[in-house]
């Protein structure tokens, strides 16, 4: 008999996991009728986020990289009552359908979209006295990785929780010379945090719908 692919697998995982959620099928059907790229994360990782979310308790999220707004529906149910996920976006196409997304989630009243270059909106949000942050993810364009978790660490305080996506790409990011941008990209945001006197940091391999991958966790610890 065949082995289910990391797809199948991935899938019969989500349905064990969570019901059929008609809000994030939404946010799906729309993203891919939108045009956006289908580089959301998975449907049991956006479930991680939240859970670890709702795990430290968390009432001021930051996220980098919205695309649909699939993986910002996830970490705005998980924030506690009164909270607020603010996620930065490039796109402003893409920043619509997100938006549309989460009025559809009921969850607009608990996001605000930042469109334009994130260095740029991180350098606003920090000028204009945003933060302490206690969660932030990144999923934006990979070469930035470093950038960003600088700039977000400057946001953040004992106890946030850093989460960076797509940081082992296939195994690429093993390889010598590392191969591409995006390889780079994810082996000096491994290398920063594992090395920052302030951060405690693991990377989980991980396989599914999207391959062989992989998410650096970070623990701001002073």
């Amino acid at each position: 008999m065949p082995s289910p692919s990391y797809e199948e697998i991935d899938a019969v995982l989500a349905a064990l996991v969570g019901p059929p959620d008609a809000a994030l099928e939404h946010a799906l059907a729309a993203s891919t009728e939108g045009g956006l790229p289908q580089i959301q994360v998975a449907a049991v990782q956006g479930r991680l986020l939240e859970i670890l979310v709702r795990a430290i308790g968390a009432s001021t999220v930051l996220e980098v990289g919205t695309l649909g707004g699939f993986s910002t529906i996830h970490l705005a149910r998980g924030i506690r009552p009164g909270g607020k996920v603010t996620t930065l976006e490039l796109d402003a196409h893409h920043a619509d359908v997100a938006r549309a997304n989460f009025a559809v989630a009921g969850l607009d009243d608990r996001i605000e979209v930042v469109v334009g270059p994130a260095l740029e909106s991180l350098a606003k949000l920090k000028a204009d006295g945003y933060g302490p942050v206690d969660f932030m993810f990144v999923d934006a364009d990979k070469p930035n990785n470093t950038n960003y978790v600088r700039a977000g660490l400057e946001l953040s305080h004992p106890g946030t929780v850093l989460v960076v996506d797509n940081v082992v790409r296939a195994g690429t990011v093993a390889i010598d010379p590392l191969p591409d941008d995006y390889a780079r990209g994810a082996h000096e945001v491994i290398s920063f945090m594992g090395s920052h006197p302030r951060i405690e940091s693991t990377v989980l391999q991980v396989v599914g719908q999207k391959g062989h991958d992989g998410l650096l966790f970070g623990l701001v610890t002073s």
